[in-house]
């Protein structure tokens, strides 16, 4: 009895471990591919629109296209590190200051404070769901890791503009900038790519073209953080000359 358990359990262990071997080549594979190919879509675009469906929700409206960098103003990438990862270009994927920033902040306070990066961002939008779990935030942490290590900077700060959600159905930077400005990306200005690095945290509940007076507020700040970063100057890691 115990040889046949054992042998079952064996059999067991050999397959989770293939199962395992296989996902990993098939994640790795995936990110290796997404370094050039560009993003047809992202896990939150599906969640969000199997969620329109299923509550049957008529008004809602998918809007994305996928452009590369060159076709987006420089004061897009700048603005959203202005508002989101001051330090980008210095870590490999996590900000511990940060973190532990944030652990401190909610351990007194009931607003909740995160803590993620750029590059987490877009491994939870691309690959993940939404939550606060700690299997999420184990899994995110993989794939964080996978993206610092296969893509560039440059390459993360491009795919994040153009699958972050900037509000009800409306995906990365292109189809934001035509909703709220009616006009492409690559011709919004300094405060306009503001406004849309402010509505990132909550952009279900705020709006860059009719900003409330805490988005105009948050609006201004990250202006004053582009200029105290240096401007246009400060995306030189990025290898590409902006024209402005």
């Amino acid at each position: 009895m115990k040889t046949r358990f054992s042998l079952r359990l064996r059999s067991l262990c050999r397959r989770a471990f293939r199962w395992f071997v296989l996902c990993l080549a098939g994640t790795m594979a995936i990110t290796i591919l997404f370094r050039w190919a560009p993003i047809p879509f992202s896990s939150l675009m599906i969640q969000r629109q199997v969620a329109s469906l299923w509550q049957k929700d008529k008004e809602y409206r998918f809007r994305y296209r996928w452009v590369d960098m060159g076709s987006i103003s420089p004061y897009a990438p700048l603005a959203v590190i202005a508002s989101e990862d001051q330090k980008f270009f210095n870590h490999r994927g996590f900000d511990f200051d940060a973190i532990e920033k944030a652990w401190e902040h909610n351990q007194q306070q009931k607003r909740v404070h995160g803590a993620s990066t750029i590059s987490q961002q877009v491994a939870k939008n691309l690959y993940l769901w939404p939550g606060r779990s700690f299997l999420r935030k184990g899994v995110e942490a993989y794939f964080t890791v996978l993206l610092e290590g296969l893509w560039s900077k440059r390459r993360i700060l491009e795919v994040y503009l153009n699958v972050a959600e900037f509000g009800p159905g409306i995906f990365g930077v292109e189809a934001a900038s035509q909703a709220y400005f009616h006009k492409p990306a690559a011709r919004l200005n300094s405060a306009e790519a503001a406004r849309l690095a402010a509505i990132l945290p909550s952009p279900l509940r705020s709006s860059a073209s009719r900003p409330s007076g805490y988005i105009s507020e948050r609006a201004g700040h990250i202006q004053q953080q582009m200029r105290l970063m240096g401007g246009l100057a400060m995306l030189k890691p990025l290898g590409q000359k902006f024209k402005r």
